[in-house]
């Protein structure tokens, strides 16, 4: 076999594997790996980690992923009851590892930018440190791109990205002002990589935290970024979801028949790229890696895909059907 036979057996070895791992892993390659061999959750252990949005959901398991592994916790949420049941959860998860003092319980409702700082100094007076803040607060949409009302893009926009970066900057000028390098995490989207169809103003929001926070990480490197971004997970978002018209909600369940990831891979997942410190990292199950993939870094296929008619494969699978 001559040198160009090699060069060219190599190449096609290389992208039927890359096609292979799309197909059957159900998260970006980077992030497969790191969860094999790369650095363990416990590296975090002794951390002070805060989760907004906590009080269900991935934020909820992310939380019980982090005891496990005796990393301390701030749990906020609009909901105490649910927050208190979280906290329970996660002292039962943590084994001993944590105590109650472990955990502060700390409720508030995101669009109250007023109390942020208050929060913040709450969390410093009880722990006397910080060192990741977890992004996690915010609403899905389901509605038609031209019939969504301006002011559900306004008050989706308002939750999902500018009360995120208010707090995210007040965390920043900590970390800066005592010399810490901190680290920010937000639980983002598919929809902030990729245009997903009937979610206009979610993909919106979702793509202008992309653009805020990987401005954050090529302006001040001492500060760690990572966006996480799950496909389809049973949660109980869609019941919250905007729809077109302000004040309304999808107000729908998940069905246990969906393709979903499991909220709790979900959050092992995202636990592990925070202990990894990856930049962007995703999950979700066939056909989601291989979609993101296509999208991401072959977007002249994926146009051509899109016009002969996948665009609407691609609801079906956001959807889970």
């Amino acid at each position: 076999m001559g040198f160009f036979e090699i060069i060219g057996f190599a190449v096609i070895l290389y992208y039927t594997v890359q096609v292979m791992l799309w197909i059957i892993l159900d998260c970006d390659i980077m992030l497969y790996f790191k969860t094999q061999w790369g650095k363990p959750i416990t590296i975090l252990k002794g951390k002070v980690v805060w989760i907004t949005g906590a009080s269900s959901g991935i934020g909820r398991e992310l939380a019980k992923q982090l005891s496990k592994n005796g990393i301390r916790l701030v749990l906020s949420g609009r909901n105490i009851k649910d927050l208190e049941a979280a906290k329970v959860e996660c002292m039962n998860f943590s084994k001993g590892q944590l105590k109650s003092k472990d955990i502060l319980i700390l409720p508030f409702d995101m669009l109250d930018l007023d109390f942020h700082h208050e929060a913040f100094k709450r969390v410093i007076t009880h722990f006397g440190d910080f060192h990741i803040l977890v992004n996690n607060a915010g609403r899905s949409q389901r509605a038609e791109w031209n019939k969504i009302d301006m002011n559900v893009d306004r008050e989706l926009f308002e939750l999902d990205v500018f009360s995120v970066v208010h707090l995210s900057r007040i965390a920043v000028t900590y970390f800066e002002t005592n010399n810490i390098k901190g680290q920010l995490a937000v639980t983002s989207s598919v929809a902030g990589l990729f245009g997903v169809p009937n979610s206009a103003s979610y993909t919106g929001a979702k793509h202008a935290l992309h653009g805020y926070f990987e401005a954050l990480r090529t302006e001040k490197r001492i500060i760690k970024v990572n966006l996480f971004c799950p496909g389809p997970t049973f949660s109980n978002f869609l019941q919250e979801s905007f729809v077109e018209t302000q004040g309304d909600k999808y107000n729908q369940r998940v069905s246990s028949t969906d393709r979903r990831m499991s909220t709790e891979r979900c959050a092992y997942l995202f636990a592990v790229a925070l202990a990894n410190n990856i930049n962007l990292s995703w999950s979700g199950i066939f056909p989601i890696n291989m979609i993101l993939y296509v999208g991401l870094y072959y977007p002249n296929i994926a146009n051509i895909l899109m016009s002969m008619g996948v665009s609407k494969l691609f609801g079906k699978v956001r959807d889970s059907r």
